[in-house]
């Protein structure tokens, strides 16, 4: 079985993102998301595009490669951009609905520490819900009492592109444990997450709020409400 990462691969998106390294606006850009991690100031539809080339020119021999390339990229990135492209890469058809990628993604966010990295795998995340249901269910639901907030914050998010493919159940044991939780990444991911489903289901998302308004936190409340016009007071 290929374990080993794919270095030329690695290289290609290394070089593909110094090619078009911007130093002014990666010093606006490490600003911006309060990063120790120098960044190069490449947007982020450039990165997005380099990584996607780079898959197509060295293409992975097996999910085990492109697993072990994203981990090597990932683990060795000496700028932002190159976290970013990781992530991208495993958007790759080989790796989707792998449960193998769960580890993966788990330490992205812990490693990570961050809303971007954090977001960057949410829809990953989803995927692999749709795909493993139960055994996703389950993890989900011990993620979010995680004392990570991270974690947590990805836990709720997990169902932000699930649309009518939601299971409110689990939305709700996901958000439930973090809804008197005071740090704002949690609070705003609470609120972006119920706004989502709300367009599937404003009542269940009405009635959710009505049910925690002495529990949830107000900005939570705003986000929920944010698409609804019927008339839950805020």
């Amino acid at each position: 079985m290929e374990t080993d990462a794919d270095q030329d691969l690695v290289a290609a998106v290394r070089g593909g993102l110094r090619e078009l390294a911007d130093p002014e606006r990666a010093a606006g850009a490490q600003a911006y998301m309060k990063s120790s991690l120098p960044c190069l100031g490449v947007r982020v539809p450039d990165v997005r595009r380099i990584a996607a080339g780079a898959a197509r020119e060295f293409p992975p021999a097996s999910a085990g490669q492109l697993r072990a390339t994203v981990l090597e990229l990932w683990r060795s990135s000496t700028f932002r951009e190159e976290r970013y492209a990781a992530i991208d890469l495993t958007a790759h058809r080989m790796l989707a609905g792998d449960l193998a990628m769960l580890p993966v993604y788990e330490e992205i966010i812990r490693t990570g520490s961050w809303w971007d990295f954090a977001d960057g795998v949410s829809g990953r995340i989803c995927a692999l819900l749709l795909a493993h249901p139960a055994e996703m269910a389950r993890v989900l639901t011990q993620w979010s009492r995680d004392p990570a907030l991270w974690i947590r914050r990805a836990a709720i998010t997990s169902q932000l592109r699930a649309k009518e493919a939601t299971d409110p159940e689990l939305l709700a044991a996901v958000i439930e444990p973090n809804l008197s939780d005071r740090e704002f990444f949690i609070r705003k991911a609470i609120g972006w997450a119920l706004r989502e489903y709300a367009k599937t289901a404003p009542e269940w998302v009405e009635g959710f709020v009505i049910r925690h308004s002495a529990d949830m936190s107000p900005l939570s409340r705003k986000e929920a409400l944010r698409r609804l016009t019927a008339g839950v007071q805020q």
